[in-house]
Order: C-alpha cells, then structure tokens, then sequence
C-alpha cells in the first residue's frame, strides 16, 4: 500500500502555515502532505514580517519553477492544491502534465485581476509589499467576525514580493466595486498561460467564494468555461458567504471535507495498491 502524496501551495501575502489545518485533515485520511513553502519561508508567519529574506525579487515564474522541481521530485504524481496564487501554479503545473489531479481554491488567472478599491498597490521594482491589518479585514478576512480576522492576521499574514504583485495584476489602477466583477471576468478570459484543452490531464476542481473581494467568483467561473472544451474532469464549487479566507478561517472544514469527497469520487483515495511484481523477479 502506498500513500498518495498532496502538495498545498500557499498564495501571496499569507505564510505554509495557513494551510496547518488541511494538512492535519488531509492526514488523518491518510494522504501523505507536503507543505513545502516558498524559498528561504522563515518558519512562522512573524519570522517572515521580521525579514522576507529572499522573497524579495521573487516573481510568478520563478516561484512556479520552484514549486515545479518540488512536484518532479515525487515518485509518483501528487495531487495539487494551491489557494490564490497557489492556484495559479498548481492550474499552471497541471496543464503542464505535472500532477495526478489539482484543486485550485479562489485561484487568480496568468493575467491577474483588475485591483478593487483598497487593494495593495505600488510601483514595480524589487522588495515586498506588506498587507496591513485593515486591508487584510477589508480583502481576505470580510467575511468572518472582526476578532478572527485580527486572529487570522496576526498567524498567517506576510508581505508579498512586489514582482509577483506586478505579474498578478496588482500594480495597475483599482477598478471601482461596481465595475471589479466585469473587469475581473474580462482578465480571466484572456487566460493563455495555462493549457486548458489538454484531454490527458487529471481533474481538475475549481472553488470560489461567493464573497470573495480579491478573485471575485466571476473570475473563477470565468475559469471554469475556458475548460469547456476539454474531456478532462473539471467540476466547480461555489462556496455563499465565504470571502479569500475560506481556506484558514473558521469554516475551512467544510471546504476540506468537500475537496475529500471529490478525490474519491474521482478515484483518488488516500492509499494504493502496489502494482503486483512478474512472478521470477
């Protein structure tokens, strides 16, 4: 018997250990996680607000190749799942061949999204951008109460590298509310960095937050149809009442437990069985 191997991906502006409850969920099903991080990642979330170290010229293709190294490192195909830009690198790793199936929660599209009021923005150029308090209330932690949110902040918030800012799309002008969901919708069908028409490729499963203020659920469903044309598995979940959050907050069970009964569904269970040796050898 052998365990299947789960990769989280973490996304900008949060720190690995955001994903500390999947992890703990995912093995006690019996899946064998890897939470890798991102080069030179201090181990905790204060470590990284002390000093980004390395972070700070990272952009999206090198922080795509380096999750690519960890996934070829496996001897067999781990499942993928990565949260925002985490779900841009694991849609990214899968159209790439890489992967026995991905799950991207409130993943931003190659292009990025057109910034809503009160996003994150500065200029181009090397170093890392930070999230306040009350952006982070405002963007990721709407949809929870005012103390998890400041809880939420406190253990998992960190700066992001300004180049990858720039190339998800952050750096350019905010769109007003009204017009965030359209714009957002219009980027995502631009999406040409990711192959989307691959018949071989595992499944695939979309989530969005119904709530969300950073990937709007426009944008994921936008997502959703440029895989119409592809016989691979590619489902959708839609998630009312939850923000950019859903994966740490306090509802991020239900989210787990819906990406569990996925895997199963599409045969992707916690342990294999070893293929059987020729008799002889």
């Amino acid at each position: 018997m052998k365990q299947t191997p789960v990769v989280l991906i973490h996304g900008a502006w949060f720190h690995r250990s955001s994903w500390e409850g999947w992890a703990e969920q995912f093995a006690s099903h019996g899946y064998a996680v890897s939470v890798p991080g991102w080069p030179g990642e201090a181990p905790t979330a204060a470590g990284v607000r002390r000093g980004p170290g390395p972070w700070h010229g990272l952009g999206l293709a090198a922080l795509t190749a380096h999750h690519e190294r960890i996934v070829r490192s496996f001897d067999d195909p781990p499942v993928l799942i990565g949260h925002s830009a985490g779900g841009l690198i694991a849609r990214l790793l899968l159209g790439a061949g890489l992967g026995r199936a991905a799950v991207a929660l409130a993943p931003l599209p190659p292009g990025g999204v057109r910034p809503v009021e009160g996003s994150p923005q500065d200029g181009p150029g090397p170093g890392t951008e930070p999230l306040t308090r009350g952006r982070f209330r405002h963007l990721v932690a709407n949809a929870v109460g005012e103390r998890e949110a400041a809880e939420l902040f406190e253990r998992y918030a960190v700066p992001a590298p300004r180049p990858l800012l720039a190339d998800l799309g952050f750096d350019r002008p905010a769109a007003g509310p009204a017009d965030t969901a359209v714009d957002a919708a219009a980027d995502a069908a631009v999406d040409t960095a990711v192959n989307t028409a691959d018949p071989a490729r595992g499944p695939l499963l979309l989530v969005s937050g119904q709530e969300d203020r950073i990937v709007p659920d426009a944008v994921t469903r936008a997502v959703y149809k440029l895989y119409g044309d592809s016989p691979a598995v590619t489902d959708l979940k839609q998630f009312a009442d939850r923000g950019h959050s859903l994966v740490f907050d306090g509802g991020r069970r239900a989210v787990a437990d819906h990406v569990l009964a996925w895997l199963a569904a599409n045969g992707i269970g916690a342990v294999t069985q070893d293929r059987a040796r020729p008799s002889g050898l």
